[in-house]
């Protein structure tokens, strides 16, 4: 039995006013099979079945970089993007495979995530994408990263103000922070507030939105760079996440 991925071109439409070409459909079909192979090794995601791979992998992934329900226009003009601890490639390899004029820098600490990725852009012939096995502190405080990237992706693990110290850093002035996550408070807000504004940067918006099959609710929170990050920051390896700004 083969396993497909809806087209589902309706509901693209629909949310994202953008629906992906036959060439795109492929690459994301080839994407996920060779994302199921590879989790024979190394447990990549428990979000196997094609449906809701295609929801909470492809369509989520796509959903950030659409605010107000609208693909970013630089990214057709060639943005330069980092995803932060992109584990399996998520959010930035659909990306990659949506936004071929821009290039897409993925990065994680974990090699053996990174050597796949590696054979996955390959696979998929994706010469915008390459990848870094690294931390977000310690990029942060190299020039070759550090106010270097239109946009910065993270699929929040941990709290947000620490997403906001792994991101900002690595923006150039002007540049834009999406923080992906699922549920999210008024009183996170007023903490998160405080620590971008220490960083350099505001909070320019807040969606909040749910998942078209399964109606999750889900938030993206964009962070506008407006000034300099101080050079304190990211702070070393392990201090963000222990003591949050």
């Amino acid at each position: 039995m083969t396993n497909t991925l809806p087209g589902m071109a309706e509901i693209w439409q629909e949310t994202l006013n953008w629906q992906p070409t036959e060439e795109q459909q492929a690459k994301f079909q080839q994407l996920y099979e060779l994302i199921l192979e590879g989790n024979r090794q190394l447990n990549l995601t428990r979000i196997t079945e094609p449906q809701e791979f295609w929801e909470k992998h492809l369509w989520d992934s796509l959903r950030g970089i659409a605010p107000q329900q609208k693909l970013i226009s630089s990214l057709e003009e060639g943005a330069s993007v980092i995803d932060i601890g992109t584990g399996a490639g998520f959010p930035g390899v659909p990306i990659a495979i949506v936004a071929p004029n821009s290039t897409i820098t993925l990065v994680d600490s974990t090699r053996k995530k990174i050597n796949f990725i590696d054979t996955i852009l390959d696979k998929l012939a994706l010469t915008n994408a390459k990848t870094l096995v690294s931390r977000a502190e310690e990029i942060g405080q190299q020039t070759q990263h550090r106010q270097q990237y239109d946009i910065a992706l993270i699929r929040a693990v941990s709290n947000a103000s620490v997403c906001a110290e792994y991101t900002l850093p690595l923006l150039k002035q002007g540049g834009l922070a999406i923080i992906y996550r699922g549920t999210w408070t008024e009183e996170e807000t007023q903490t998160l507030q405080n620590a971008v504004i220490q960083l350099g940067g505001e909070i320019e918006a807040i969606e909040n939105f749910s998942t078209p099959l399964t109606h999750s609710i889900r938030h993206c929170l964009h962070l506008r760079k407006i000034a300099t990050t101080p050079a304190k920051f990211p702070r070393t390896v392990g201090t963000p996440t222990q003591k949050p700004l």
